[in-house]
């Protein structure tokens, strides 16, 4: 028996976007078709609100979005329908566990985004991290101490990260963090990355949430993803794709492997995947 998809969730980074970051004609053109059958487009990304709502708008997407790893979802910055924030004194915390290693962090506030300056080579670190994929109406602010910045400036924010150049120092953050706090999940959404959401929070559970609101089931869904934390997600669906440029690992847990971020992965899987669909309603 054939199984009708109600849902499509798309990681941003790696997935819809090209390695120039942009956006393919053939990838808006495959939105559309399956947009065409009835089928609700969201995105599951680790990217922080505005910064997926420009993404969503350029797809023509008025849809929940699933953002900040999950923990704010909506479509309105608002009103979200779910949002799960590290408290004031948890964010402290980390930020200080992790200014003892070199790393280029940032809080991730759904308005704005502060982060700490690096003083060496911090043009290379700054491009890797915040460059094209934050858009530029999204308040950046930089501090010479983050920690020292908190104490006046307490934050509650979705989500903290940081990048590392140097892969030991990135291990030695995580297994710190475990161990100094609780309640909390890091994953990675590229190489040298780390990101600290509450516990329970993930773009699995921001689908489960997104999915009761819309009475539409995991089981309904298809999800594409390319790296680390994406795989809980991949894993839950009713069909988990990895992109053809997602390491190994993420493709050993999908249930189909499409093509990679630049040679059209998410219209090559939309085509095979929604062709035959007769359209849903909602």
């Amino acid at each position: 028996m054939n199984v009708t998809y109600r849902l499509l969730a798309l990681d941003v980074d790696g997935t819809l976007l090209r390695s120039n970051h942009r956006l393919s004609r053939q990838t808006k053109e495959a939105i559309e078709f399956v947009k065409r059958k009835g089928v609700y487009v969201t995105l599951a990304t680790g990217r922080a609100f505005p910064s997926a709502q420009k993404i969503a708008k350029e797809l023509k997407l008025e849809t929940d979005l699933i953002t900040h790893g999950g923990a704010f979802i909506g479509s309105s910055i608002d009103e979200p329908i779910y949002e799960r924030r590290l408290n004031p004194e948890k964010a402290y915390h980390i930020v200080e566990i992790l200014e003892k290693y070199k790393s280029h962090i940032r809080i991730l506030h759904e308005r704005y985004s502060i982060g700490n300056k690096i003083r060496q080579k911090n043009y290379i670190i700054a491009k890797m991290t915040i460059g094209v994929g934050d858009p530029l109406f999204y308040p950046m602010t930089f501090v010479d101490s983050l920690s020292n910045y908190l104490i006046d400036n307490p934050i509650a924010a979705p989500k903290i990260c940081a990048h590392f150049r140097d892969e030991s120092e990135r291990l030695d953050a995580i297994e710190a963090i475990h161990e100094q706090i609780p309640n909390v999940r890091i994953t990675s959404s590229s190489e040298g990355s780390l990101e600290i959401v509450s516990a329970g929070v993930s773009k699995a559970r921001g689908l489960q949430i997104l999915g009761a609101k819309l009475g539409i089931n995991l089981d309904q869904m298809v999800a594409i993803g390319a790296y680390e934390n994406d795989k809980e997600m991949i894993t839950q669906v009713g069909l988990g794709v990895a992109m053809g440029n997602a390491p190994k690992d993420v493709k050993d847990l999908a249930d189909w492997v499409t093509r990679t971020n630049d040679q059209q992965g998410v219209a090559y899987m939309v085509k095979e995947v929604f062709r035959k669909q007769l359209r849903v309603e909602l």
